[in-house]
């Protein structure tokens, strides 16, 4: 047997097995020698012989009788270690032990998160760009990509966008896509089966890995053992990670310190809260979608813009109101108002109440612009004074349910037209200055956390 014929049978198999089969149990396969009938060939592992001659002996067999060789068994030994043959059986042995194939369907993907329906803002346009970037394929430039952020804010909407893109612009790639139960359960499952060799096959196999909320391996010391030697054997191997959690990787308790090290080495993108200007394009985005669902049910501005403001933490419970809104306006025929609202909603907007006062609203920007209470609340005009007061008399107004007039009484006895202005103008700063945008932001993180 000669190279030249191996590599001729390899042309011929993988148009027979497909080119992921191919790619994985055929091409690592290198000529040894030839005889007696005996072709011995090199595989990189005793567990990939053992999956070939199980699964793919017959084939190369016939491959190979095909391309002028007279072989009547294969025999594969390790390339890396002492050579030891390990007799495949013909057509008429009976297989030792065969190698089950691991299943490598992951979780089931949303069709609806998609990059096409992710509303981006300053909050997570890092965060979307950096996914764009992996969805393209190619060449890995950070490895892995980890995103973080709180519930609700868009990390499975990303993982789900990515696996879809992926699969839409390179589908012989073999992309997996698990929550972390999920691996854990798969991983739990290949132990009482004594299937933890293919289960180690089937995650090194892959091209893309992708593991949401990975937290939940924390504390769970076998898996993390599982989870950190595929993420060395995939990193190796230039495949890429993509991996989700709710807070940073050195801020996840139990969670081993090598681990950390591994997931603090790629890059790192924080979700940040949602600011108003992004709720309300969600829930533009969504309500022209369930327009299409519910054609007799209109919807203004008004009462997306209260609901941006009242339902500000989680962006899931925000379009679930919306879906009720839309489906309890359909079903008992009424126009949507902020009565309506009010009426369907009561149980999540007492939910979302905030607890915020306006004298906590006062005193944590007196503490962010270096000022004191008498001059944020005085008479005095001074920009260096009233554009705190505006910001101050914004947050007031869209983080409690104080009426304009309550609100004038609270900054020195001001008309509650003052106040309209003074929430006009910082709404529209914000469109324009991203210092306004980033002191607004940071204030109302403040007064939430």
């Amino acid at each position: 047997m000669t190279k030249q014929t191996w590599g001729m049978a390899q042309e011929a198999l993988a148009q027979t097995v497909g080119q992921n089969n191919y790619k994985t149990w055929i091409e690592p396969i290198g000529f040894a020698s030839f005889d007696d009938g005996v072709a011995a060939l090199t595989v990189p592992t005793a567990f990939m012989g053992n999956y070939v001659q199980s699964n793919y002996a017959d084939a190369i067999l016939y491959q190979l009788n095909m391309n002028g060789l007279q072989a009547d068994r294969l025999s594969f030994q390790v390339s890396r270690g002492a050579p030891r043959a390990t007799p495949a059986p013909t057509p008429t042995d009976r297989p030792v032990a065969a190698a089950p194939k691991m299943d490598m369907q992951g979780n089931p993907l949303n069709s609806q998160f998609t990059f096409d329906t992710f509303v981006v803002g300053k909050p997570n346009e890092l965060a979307h760009a950096a996914a764009r970037r992996v969805a393209e394929g190619g060449d890995v430039t950070f490895n892995p990509l980890f995103l973080y952020g709180g519930v609700g804010l868009g990390k499975t909407h990303l993982m789900h966008a990515i696996a879809h893109e992926l699969q839409a612009r390179q589908p012989e790639k073999r992309v997996l896509y698990l929550s972390a139960d999920q691996f854990m359960y798969r991983f739990i499952q290949a132990i009482r089966s004594r299937k933890t060799m293919d289960f180690k096959a089937m995650l090194h196999s892959v091209d893309i890995l992708m593991i949401d909320d990975v937290q939940f391996i924390a504390g769970k010391d076998s898996t993390q053992e599982e989870f950190f030697h595929t993420f060395n054997a995939l990193i190796s191997a230039n495949k890429q990670i993509i991996i989700s959690a709710d807070r940073a990787p050195g801020e996840i308790k139990d969670l081993e310190e090598r681990i950390k090290s591994r997931l603090q080495s790629g890059l790192i993108v924080d979700l940040h809260p949602t600011n108003f200007e992004l709720r309300l394009g969600i829930l533009q985005s969504k309500a022209e979608m369930y327009g299409a669902s519910y054609p007799d049910v209109k919807i203004n501005d008004d009462v997306l813009e209260f609901l941006a403001h009242r339902i500000s933490k989680n962006v899931r419970v925000l379009e679930g109101a919306l879906t009720r809104l839309f489906a309890f306006a359909h079903l008992v025929g009424r126009p949507v108002d902020l009565e309506l609202v009010q009426e369907c909603l009561t149980d999540t907007l007492r939910e979302s109440d905030r607890k915020v006062s306006i004298e906590e609203i006062q005193r944590v920007v007196c503490d962010h612009y270096n000022l004191r209470q008498s001059d944020l609340v005085g008479p005095k005009r001074l920009r260096a004074f009233a554009r705190p007061r505006q910001v101050a008399m914004f947050l007031a107004k869209t983080m409690t349910q104080r009426s304009l007039p309550e609100i004038g009484r609270k900054f020195g006895g001001r008309d509650h037209t003052t106040v309209m202005h003074g929430v006009k103008k910082i709404t529209e700063l914000c469109q324009i200055d991203s210092h306004i945008a980033d002191d607004l932001e940071m204030l109302r993180r403040t007064l939430e956390a």
